[in-house]
């Protein structure tokens, strides 16, 4: 079982590199310039909760609650007023692309207080603002925490964050942000990770579906600019359609991602092993301290003292040393740790004395 974690990833791996194809779409790799999502965000309250509420020390939240009330004709003393039920959030949501007013938006709710839960509580009348500070969307309905908190005498017990929630379609849209992509005579794609033999092959795909060899071009090594052809003038829909559906077969560099803290280790196909010899042994010191009473004689001078039993143990396993020939892949890497019998740990150890030894190629890197 020591070895499971990391039997498990290399089998992982080679078994989707062999069934499934290695061409992704550009679609899964790449966006499209101007066609994003937006991040909304407000400032709201959570009533009717049930004693859980933020403290006497949130002023905000009485404040919040004495302009509320004034904007609803009532005047009240912020002095007195309790806000135990009631609570302040930060309201945040992710408006689409092309969203029309009156759709409807997934909104989250996060406590900015002192509020114990905000179970059973409901936001009021939100608004969500952009970066420009306008409102696009209005935020109200019942919030769902997906957990509890109950305690008493001592003793609580929670389930989830009873502080954090959402509410399903609690936003609606009111403002459009103007997106005009039929007027366009240039689209541009940005890959997410830069490669210039990944760009290459892009943009080889888009003249090819496209049927002009000047149609993509590569401005560097994560852009590709696209001039409209006649066949999609005033089409652009058609277009992106098509260009986002072109199968790219994406060039992975060698790379070994190491977690320390779980002993989790992922190695890419590309990584390559020069010939070198490997050996490896655990050491093992375990340090006993055990304390005994030291009882003098009948009619002695002495005094009865604590001393103390110290007992250390120390094991080394012979470690095994295995060959590499120069050229080997990741294949044949995993099958020479497991000759000398080594956990995830023992692994990530190796891999940086490899490193040091420049005996591998491959950036490594240390999560």
């Amino acid at each position: 079982m020591k070895n499971f974690s990391f039997y498990l990833i290399f089998f992982l791996f080679f078994t989707m590199s062999v069934s499934i194809s290695d061409a992704a779409r550009i679609k899964d790799i790449a966006n499209i310039q101007g066609v994003r999502t937006n991040q909304l965000v407000g400032y709201g309250l959570i009533v009717g909760l049930n004693g859980t509420g933020d403290g006497t020390q949130s002023e905000f939240t009485i404040k919040a609650m004495g302009n509320m009330l004034e904007r609803m004709g009532i005047n009240v003393d912020t002095k007195k007023l309790k806000t135990k039920n009631v609570a302040s959030v930060m309201v945040t949501a992710d408006m689409p692309p092309f969203a029309k007013t009156g759709q409807k938006l997934d909104v989250i709710i996060s406590s900015m207080g002192d509020a114990k839960s905000l179970q059973g509580g409901t936001l009021l009348m939100t608004p969500l603002k952009g970066i420009d500070n306008k409102v696009y969307a209005i935020a109200q309905g019942p919030i769902s925490i997906g957990g509890f908190s109950a305690g008493g005498g001592g003793g609580s017990v929670q389930k989830n964050h009873p502080t954090a929630g959402r509410i399903p379609n609690g936003g609606t849209v009111e403002r459009e942000i103007p997106v005009t992509i039929n007027e366009k005579q240039e689209i541009t794609i940005s890959l997410y990770k830069p490669d210039f033999t990944t760009v290459t092959r892009a943009v080889n795909g888009i003249n090819s579906i496209l049927n002009s060899p000047q149609a993509a071009r590569a401005k560097d090594a994560q852009t590709i600019l696209v001039t409209t052809p006649a066949q999609f003038q005033n089409n652009a829909v058609g277009l992106m359609a098509a260009l986002e559906n072109v199968e790219v077969e994406p060039d992975i560099r060698a790379k070994i991602v190491m977690d320390e803290r779980t002993g989790t280790v992922v190695m890419g196909a590309n990584v390559r092993i020069s010939k070198v010899a490997i050996s490896h042994g655990n050491l093992s010191i375990q340090v006993n301290e055990s304390p005994s009473v030291s009882q003098p004689g009948a009619f002695s001078q002495g005094q009865t003292a604590v001393t103390s039993q110290t007992n250390i143990a120390v094991q080394e396993q012979g470690g095994k040393l295995t060959t590499l020939d120069g050229g080997s892949n990741i294949g044949e890497l995993v099958k020479g740790l497991n000759a000398i019998g080594v956990s995830p740990r023992d692994i990530i150890a190796i891999l940086n004395s490899l490193k040091a030894a420049g005996a591998i190629q491959a950036d490594m890197e240390i999560i």
